[in-house]
């Protein structure tokens, strides 16, 4: 089968389109034909070596497709079954070996490249605005990065848990894509401070909840965003870690939580997997929410993809799919890596920095 294989860690072009051996599934495990593999931050970071891996591996955490064959002691799925998971390595290729435990089951209504897009961000977002805070009717929320992929489902989840929902983002061109899916205002930072704007738009009240997957340059001004009692959703530090605060802090901000999540903690099980699936699948359905791919590859043009990604010029999902015997086709659009990225955005921030999910 083809594969996408990292012998050595280091730029995109360590990302090698190789026939490897076709996996077997052992007990518990399934075998899935991949037919869309999602492509997030977190796959550079194990492509460069940030977070380690034993070599060599094939990258990729989320992928939807078709269960090719079970393992020992599964029963939850067969062969023929159309499925979806994340937060598993591998999905890079045309066949993956997953967790049984992992493995949702997906609508026949629901496209392999929507399933593989939302799976991770939507599960994160779903999370974030169910668990972590329950977003409720009235509330006022502020997302930072409000037209990335997280940032574009959370605008709209919110907004249809009945929040008022405020974005940031990084130019007037995101700003128009952040209020076309959700946002009721949206400010652009590189012209205007947020921290001000936020307490115009609230006359001074503050918001109940802000999610950043920012970090670094939002973390500090956002806690004067909040309103007493309210709650800081860290989930990511695209800009950099934040540095350590005294807790004394949260009180003189008007007694305000704070929490670090993150996506493994919230999908601790088959069932709560499950629950965010069909939720995520049923807001697709029924045009509740939309999920916004931006670009699809061909899987043999990996290095492409990445390249694109560590451009930060993304809006929306990046999608690699497989072709499975079939002749490669080409990207539809060029991608000139000599562009200037945008020098204002968090999305400029270097590759080094910890991915925002």
């Amino acid at each position: 089968m083809k594969a996408i294989q990292i012998r050595e860690t280091g730029d995109p072009h360590a990302l090698r389109y190789e026939e490897i051996l076709q996996p077997e599934p052992g007990p518990g495990e399934v075998r899935v034909k991949v037919l869309a593999a999602g492509v997030n931050y977190i796959d550079t970071y194990h492509r460069s070596g940030q977070y380690n891996q034993n070599l060599p591996f094939t990258p990729g955490m989320e992928a939807s497709g078709v269960v090719d064959a079970v393992g020992e002691r599964v029963t939850a799925v067969s062969p023929g079954d159309h499925v979806a998971y994340a937060m598993h390595l591998g999905a890079y290729a045309e066949y993956a070996i997953v967790p049984a435990w992992k493995l949702v089951e997906v609508p026949e209504d629901i496209k392999p490249e929507l399933a593989a897009a939302v799976m991770l961000q939507g599960m994160t977002a779903h999370y974030l605005c169910h668990s972590t805070y329950q977003v409720q009717p009235g509330d006022t929320v502020l997302v930072h990065a409000a037209a990335g992929g997280v940032g574009l489902l959370l605008a709209q989840i919110a907004s249809l848990r009945g929040a008022r929902v405020i974005g940031t983002v990084s130019t007037a061109e995101k700003a128009e894509l952040a209020l076309e899916y959700g946002a009721d205002d949206v400010i652009v930072y590189s012209e205007t401070d947020f921290e001000t704007a936020v307490k115009e738009l609230t006359r001074g009240k503050g918001v109940n909840v802000i999610y950043d997957g920012v970090g670094q340059a939002t973390f500090l001004k956002g806690l004067n965003c909040l309103k007493p009692r309210g709650m800081m959703v860290l989930y990511g530090a695209a800009s950099g870690p934040v540095d350590p605060i005294d807790p004394q802090l949260l009180n003189q901000k008007g007694s305000i939580f704070l929490t670090r999540p993150s996506l493994a903690h919230y999908t601790a099980s088959s069932d709560e997997i499950q629950a965010r699936a069909d939720d995520l699948f049923d807001w697709i359905a029924s045009d509740a929410i939309e999920v916004r791919i931006d670009r699809t590859f061909p899987l043999s043009e990996a290095v492409a993809a990445h390249t694109y990604i560590e451009a930060r010029r993304t809006m929306g999902k990046l999608l690699l799919l497989p072709q499975h015997g079939d002749k490669p086709s080409r990207v539809e659009k060029t991608i000139d890596t000599a562009d200037p990225v945008d020098e204002h955005g968090w999305e400029s921030f270097p590759a080094s920095d910890p991915p925002p999910y």
